[in-house]
């Protein structure tokens, strides 16, 4: 085991170590979250805190996100040509206040029908998805110059600050006997908002001068990228929203699928720590010609990739049933081991898929890598709409719509990179390795 762990940290991008330590934090802040909001809500207001919690890491992750990988690219590569950020920062901080008033407005013109259609008739639940953009539209901003510009002690404090709170936040809710859905809510705006405040300085004496840079230069793929990562978020996390949609006096199967997503996603709030610095990485490797570093780091996360997937997979597997009744108050045994095994299918191919669009991003191939997230999202859809068991249809269309955009993707690095097939030529013996029990199940 010693030897492996060895190894896993060799493969790793650097600074995935300086990460790594925040995102344990902030992943365990949403098992604490929605752990505790379990415990102390009952299920329609546990069903409208997941409700809110799942659009925050969809549609939230799907706008502010791209900024994050946008930044990072660019920060990368002018660092690797002795630029400063602060004109980038600058310039992203407009674009991102712009993003972020249209999301707002959008909210608040449609309050009420929002509330009506996803949170019973509460507007104050709105309110508190706005504040939550708010905090993840400033974190995702600061994030991404932090991670170009290699900072990733203060990016990972970031996250830590930020899962810390959410912790401290839950259990403060829970001991003040606040059975309020959206005291809960409004963590995911509080918590973002205060880790980005105590990182700022940092960020601040990071930056330095440098070229200014044209908004040609800034937007011309974010606008793919918000496309492709939207897709991507509704791929990972459209499971409770159907059901939301197609069985919605279902409280206790959304509490319950709620609550299994977030176990079976273990290994993505792992793999978050490497996404930074993996971006980072390539982009410097391929800003600097070296072809030969750039696709060994790909091969190398390739290997990570299915050790997390094995090492979350099985035991989500073996023990989810039990585990979403002790951790989350789920009193009915509304899913089987069966439903756990094609989540974390689902989730293998997940992280398989971001690792090969990051590849097209830093290709600059924004264009290839929305199609691929668009034939993902076409087999999901397909899935979710064929007449059955709710349940059955929501999860099997996660599985497949993921290994779908894989192989997408797989096909489009084939296709218009000489070299790329050698490179990733062990993805798809490793996602096929996935359908398999006790492999497969080692599938955020």
């Amino acid at each position: 085991m010693k030897t492996l762990l060895t190894k896993l940290s060799a493969a790793l991008p650097p600074g995935t170590v300086a990460v790594a330590g925040g995102t344990v934090v902030l992943g365990a802040a949403s098992y604490a979250h929605l752990g505790v909001a379990g415990h102390s809500l009952a299920d329609a207001g546990y069903a409208n805190v997941s409700v809110l919690w799942t659009i925050v890491m969809s549609i939230g992750i799907g706008v502010f996100f791209p900024i994050e990988q946008e930044l990072t690219r660019i920060v990368s590569a002018r660092a690797v040509l002795g630029q400063g950020a602060a004109p980038v920062l600058r310039r992203a901080g407009l674009l991102t206040a712009g993003i972020l008033g249209a999301t707002l407005l959008v909210l608040g013109l449609g309050a009420r029908p929002i509330a009506d259609l996803l949170f019973q008739g509460d507007r104050g639940l709105v309110a508190a998805l706005g504040g939550a953009f708010t905090g993840m539209a400033v974190c995702y901003l600061t994030r991404g110059v932090l991670a170009g510009l290699g900072r990733f002690g203060a990016y990972g404090a970031q996250l830590a600050v930020d899962g810390g709170l959410r912790i401290v936040l839950a259990f403060g809710c829970a001991l003040f006997g606040m059975h309020s859905a959206l005291a809960f809510s409004l963590i995911l705006a509080v918590a973002p908002a205060v880790a980005t405040l105590v990182t700022l300085p940092a960020l601040l004496r990071a930056v330095g001068p440098g070229e200014p840079i044209a908004w040609r230069d800034l937007c011309s793929g974010l606008g793919l990228l918000v496309c492709a990562t939207l897709l991507s978020q509704v791929v990972v996390n459209a499971g409770v929203m159907s059901t939301k949609l197609l069985a919605p006096t279902d409280s206790a199967l959304i509490a319950a699928l709620m609550s299994a997503t977030v176990l079976a996603r273990v290994p993505l709030f792992v793999f978050g720590s490497l996404q930074a610095s993996l971006l980072s990485g390539l982009t410097a490797a391929f800003t600097a010609g070296d072809r030969v570093a750039f696709w060994a780091m790909l091969r190398r996360i390739a290997m990570v990739v299915s050790a997390l997937g094995l090492l979350g997979g099985v035991p989500a597997t073996v023990l989810g049933p039990w585990l979403i009744e002790v951790l989350f108050g789920t009193e009915d045994p509304v899913l089987g081991r069966i439903d756990f095994f094609l989540l974390s299918v689902g989730t293998v191919a997940y992280m398989f898929a971001m690792v090969l669009g990051q590849a097209l991003m830093v290709f600059k191939r924004h264009n290839l890598q929305l199609l691929c997230w668009g034939v993902g999202t076409a087999v999901l859809v397909g899935i979710t709409l064929v007449p059955g068991d709710v349940a059955v249809r929501v999860i099997l269309a996660y599985a497949l719509g993921s290994t779908a955009t894989v192989l997408a993707m797989l096909a489009a690095l084939r296709l218009s990179f000489p070299g790329a097939a050698a490179a990733v030529g062990e993805a798809p013996r490793q996602l096929a390795d996935a359908g398999h029990p006790g492999v497969g199940a080692a599938g955020k």
